[in-house]
This record gives structure tokens, sequence and C-alpha cells, in this order.
């Protein structure tokens, strides 16, 4: 019985000497630094015809990546990414343009934006009169 208690604590010490700094780096893996320079920059832009989007049906949905370059399935994905660095990612910034004039035929479109930016949670929703609307507020960055 003597030989079992001093086999089992040697094997006991000899894992722990082994195991140890492998748990060790487990646990600080979370805390390593992050693999990019570059915070996530990653969203995805959907629109529809519809009041909320609740109700409405998604027409067209697109990816925009902008870091560390400008990718994705959006048409427009450098443009799009330069919009969105002019504001700061702040999609409430966005502002009609001056000289674009819309007919006001209600016809609802919502326009929602869902991702991150620049590692910070981003849930944008925005219901437009019309096409028009949207498209003079958007520019490059609702033209998918």
């Amino acid at each position: 019985m003597r030989n079992t208690a001093r086999w089992a604590a040697a094997f006991g010490l000899t894992a722990t000497a082994v195991c140890g700094p492998l748990i060790g780096a487990a646990v600080a893996a979370p805390g390593a630094a992050p693999s990019s320079l570059y915070a996530p920059s990653a969203v995805v832009l959907t629109t529809g015809h519809g009041s909320d989007a609740a109700t409405a049906t998604p027409e067209r949905a697109v990816t925009l990546n902008c870091a560390p370059t400008a990718s994705g399935t959006h048409p427009a994905a450098p443009q799009a990414c330069a919009e969105l660095r002019g504001i700061g990612g702040e999609l409430d910034a966005l502002k009609p343009a001056d000289d674009v004039m819309c007919t006001k035929v209600y016809d609802p479109v919502v326009v929602t934006v869902q991702g991150v930016w620049q590692g910070k949670r981003v849930n944008y929703e925005r219901t437009f009169g019309n096409a028009c609307m949207r498209d003079a507020v958007g520019g490059s960055l609702f033209a998918f």
C-alpha cells in the first residue's frame, strides 16, 4: 500500500510539474495580444420595403468590412467605408444631400446596419419615406 501511495504522489507531482505551465498558458490566452492591429469593423446592411425592420422583408443584404481594408459584398466598399469613417461610425449623423430633390410619395423603405464598428456594437434601423430619400441620405453606403 505504501508503494501505491508513493507512486500516486510521484505521478501527481510529475503531472503538476509537466502540465502546470500549460494550464497557465491556457488561462493567459484570453488576455493575450489581439491578432490584428485594427479594431474589428464589419457590418451587415439590409434594405427592404416596409415601415420597420420587424415587419419588412429584407430585399437586399450586403456585408461590409472596413478594417484593415475595405472588402465584403458591398458593391462600393471603399466609398462606403470612407463615409462611415467620415461620420465616425455614428449612423444617426447621416444627413441628406443638399442637391437631391425627392417626391413626397410615401413608399416606406427600411434600412438596418448590424455588426461591429471599430470594436463597438452597432444596431441601427431607419425608415425613409421612399427609396429616393434613402439614397439621398446614404450616398454610397446604402447604394446596393
